[in-house]
Parts: C-alpha cells; sequence; structure tokens
C-alpha cells in the first residue's frame, strides 16, 4: 500500500514517493523530532527560499552552531512551510574525512527534506 502526503493547509498532494523515506531510527546531525525526512522530492510541488540567520540555534546535543543555513520548502499551492532542506543527509563519498578523523562538515552531503509531521497529511492509497 502506498502513502499520499499532502499539504495540511491546501490539502494539494506533494507528490512525496514513499521509497525515498528515510527509516525513523536513521541518525541525522539535526535530528528527525516530529519529521519525516526524504532523500528526494517532486520540486515542481514545492517552493524553495533560502535561509541564513546570525542566532544561537540547538536542534540536538552534537548539532548547535550561531549562523544557521538552510533552505525553507514551502508549498507550490499554498505557500504553507511544509519543511527545510538540510545538508546531512549521506555522505556523497566513501571518505573517512580530513586526516582520517571521521565525516565532518568538508565531506560533502546529500541533502535531506525535512517536512514537519504537523505540515502534512498522510493518506494511504487502497
Amino acid at each position: 500500500m502506498a502513502s499520499i502526503y499532502s499539504c495540511k493547509e491546501c490539502d494539494s498532494n506533494l507528490n512525496l514517493q514513499t521509497i525515498n523515506l528515510y527509516p525513523s531510527n536513521f541518525y541525522f546531525e539535526a535530528g528527525n523530532k516530529n519529521t519525516l525526512s526524504f532523500a528526494s522530492v517532486d520540486e515542481t510541488k514545492l517552493r524553495f527560499e533560502k535561509e541564513d540567520k546570525l542566532m544561537l540555534f540547538f536542534e540536538t546535543i552534537n548539532y548547535w552552531g550561531i549562523q544557521r543555513k538552510r533552505t525553507k520548502m514551502m508549498c507550490n499551492s499554498c505557500g504553507c512551510v511544509v519543511g527545510y532542506v538540510y545538508d546531512d543527509g549521506p555522505p556523497l563519498t566513501d571518505s573517512s574525512g580530513q586526516l582520517n578523523m571521521g565525516p565532518s562538515q568538508v565531506i560533502p552531503r546529500d541533502p535531506r527534506y525535512r517536512f514537519k509531521n504537523k505540515c502534512i497529511k498522510i493518506t494511504n492509497e487502497d
């Protein structure tokens, strides 16, 4: 059974594919509390707006900072913010990082499309 993910505000289908959904226990630096994360999305259903704020933020104990750079995702139909794009997905390379010290921000990572549970509606397709 496939699921249909829609904007809660206007009921517009966001055309998200369950096959691209990360498991709920998959570790991300920015956490995944009350969200669903996808590896890819249908970009025709969303609008993207870069966000660059100087502010102290805490996502998790290990993911915090002073400058928050992320991309806001909005429903293309109604403009409601449905989530954010983070660059903390799986590494694009198998590299062990600088000086073999493990993954770091230097290693390019896949984007992760993180949708807020309170902004999307999930219905099962029969």
